[in-house]
């Protein structure tokens, strides 16, 4: 559920309920910090000889894992940015839909601070329910929209699925869980004035029971982040993006040319690029998409 320092909390069912427990973990797990993340099941063990008198034992198989943010076995993925304050930057959002994508994790786009511009917002999460993902416009300060947000995230957590939040630094991220669900009390922090930048209140992934009437899931926050870089990272390869931007498919095997990339192709040839036109298709998606294939084919010449 959290890990700080090669310490963890780790919960746990037993027979007098659920409780946490903190212990580090053992032979190679301890050795290489990284082959652990917050949201692994594991093994845990009693050990009298270390500090704690238990230790993670052992690691369960992952069903995803994320670098960034770095959690495992994601259901959902709460994808957030704001209207304006820090201005959204859609082409980082676009490479976060497409890694959950790739990884089987069903990505929901929140677009924070209605309040500073609510037309701007609007247009924003039509982008993205244009490409059929569930959009959110929402603003802490007015609490407009977090009733129906609370209830999909609810509905989200049943049958305990775990879910995060992630973004970039001052969209509003740890407020807005705080206005979802007040218990969780999360740390916040102000924009900067000087640079319109914000600050890393949350500085490590933690797992919080997210409890209703009929179940317990699981929601994580995340520390914000300004830069998902596919040229460092093995995220996917060329021949997996255009399955990771869901409203390409339909218009699979329609272009003129059978091995067309939809880039820089003219509108006669690409059905992609015709689709855009017609406004089918949001052009800061296709545009992304380009973008991470140009990554992607350059990166593979060096490979």
């Amino acid at each position: 559920m959290k890990g700080l320092g090669g310490l963890y909390e780790v919960r746990v069912i037993t027979d007098a309920g659920v409780e946490r427990i903190c212990c580090r973990a053992k032979g190679t797990l301890h050795r290489d910090e990284e082959k652990l993340l917050i949201g692994d099941n594991v093994t845990v063990s009693v050990d009298e000889s270390t500090p704690d008198g238990v230790v993670i034992s052992s690691l369960f198989e992952r069903k995803n894992a994320l670098i960034r943010p770095p959690v495992a076995n994601l259901d959902y993925i709460f994808i957030v940015f704001a209207s304006k304050k820090p201005a959204p930057v859609l082409e980082t959002v676009d490479k976060l839909i497409s890694i959950a994508e790739h990884n089987g994790i069903i990505p929901v786009v929140i677009v924070t601070k209605s309040d500073l511009d609510v037309g701007a917002a609007e247009r924003l999460a039509a982008v993205y329910r244009t490409a059929g993902i569930d959009s959110f416009v929402t603003s802490s300060e007015s609490s407009s929209g977090i009733s129906p947000l609370k209830d999909y995230v609810l509905k989200s957590l049943r049958g305990g699925r775990t879910a995060a939040f992630a973004g970039a630094s001052g969209v509003g991220k740890s407020t807005l869980m705080n206005a979802l669900f007040p218990g969780l009390a999360l740390a916040t922090s102000e924009i900067s004035k000087k640079i319109e930048r914000g600050r890393h209140t949350t500085r490590h992934v933690e797992i919080f029971d997210i409890e209703d009437s009929l179940d317990t899931g699981f929601l994580a926050d995340t520390p914000g982040f300004s830069l998902i870089d596919f040229s460092r990272f093995d995220f996917f390869g060329i021949k997996d993006i255009e399955s990771t931007f869901r409203e390409l498919l339909a218009y699979k095997g329609k272009c003129r040319y059978a091995d067309c990339s939809h880039v820089g192709e003219s509108e006669e040839e690409c059905a992609v690029a015709a689709a855009a036109a017609r406004g089918e298709i949001a052009p800061s998606r296709l545009e992304s998409y380009r973008s991470i294939y140009r990554v992607l084919k350059n990166k593979n010449m060096y490979d």
